[in-house]
């Protein structure tokens, strides 16, 4: 069993920042990846982000590239999520999962909100 939970999450304005942290605990040692996903109301979940803990490669979905971060702190089962230049189009919930895609998730956060608006 893993669990995951998300935090950091909050209302923003256009432009604005927040940083999004997923914390695990259980068996994570069976898992390489994290991976970020998001939906959006009437939308499907995306593929955000996702980063490999054991060496840090990452990848990032088009949209986000140059304004996101993904990133992870091993000793504290942490991944991070930095966001940056927020707009309208990025509002979701933000969940974190033990897979870079949905198919192979084995486990999924419970979702932090995001909300970008003046």
């Amino acid at each position: 069993q893993v669990q995951l939970v998300e935090s950091g999450g909050g209302m923003v304005q256009p432009g604005g920042s927040l940083r999004l942290s997923c914390a695990a605990s259980g068996v994570t040692l069976d898992y390489d990846t994290i991976g970020w996903f998001r939906q959006a109301p009437g939308k499907e979940r995306e593929g955000v982000s996702c980063i490999n803990i054991r060496d840090g490669t990452t990848s990032y979905v088009d949209s986000v590239k140059g304004r996101f971060t993904i990133s992870r702190d091993n000793a504290k089962n942490t991944v991070y999520l930095q966001m940056n230049s927020l707009s309208p189009e990025d509002m979701a919930v933000y969940y974190c999962a033990t897979d870079c895609d949905t198919w192979a998730v084995d486990y999924w956060g419970k979702g932090t909100l995001v909300t970008v608006s003046s």
